[in-house]
């Protein structure tokens, strides 16, 4: 496997930066799958000041992209015990936000899908 290339000084990350209305950056290249999922997971801090701790779903719809995003609202010790949230995050072509909300909080060590 491969070795995910560092970012070099001066570059900028999805969300910020040479992106044109058209969903593709000024350069002509679309924004990766990856780029869009950093740039919601970067917003929603932004908003709600929660650190993201994983993006659990990325999915391409008719009007951008829907990216969820999993966080910790209440950390504690045992990390275990934390409390996190899971965000649905609308961001468009450009990688900007469109909307977002809380689907649903549990504690980290609560087992399968909900």
């Amino acid at each position: 496997m491969t070795q995910p290339r560092k970012r070099a000084a001066g570059s900028t990350t999805a969300g910020k930066g040479t992106r044109s209305s058209a969903g593709s950056r000024q350069d002509g290249r679309r924004l990766t799958p990856a780029q869009i999922a950093r740039a919601a997971a970067e917003q929603l801090t932004e908003i709600s000041g929660a650190e993201p701790d994983s993006i659990s779903g990325l999915e391409r719809s008719e009007d951008g992209w829907l990216v969820r995003v999993e966080v910790v609202e209440v950390p504690r010790i045992p990390d275990s015990t934390s409390v996190m949230a899971s965000y649905q995050v609308v961001v468009d072509d450009n990688g900007t936000l469109q909307s977002y909300r809380r689907e649903h909080r549990y504690y980290r060590n609560q087992a399968g899908d909900s």
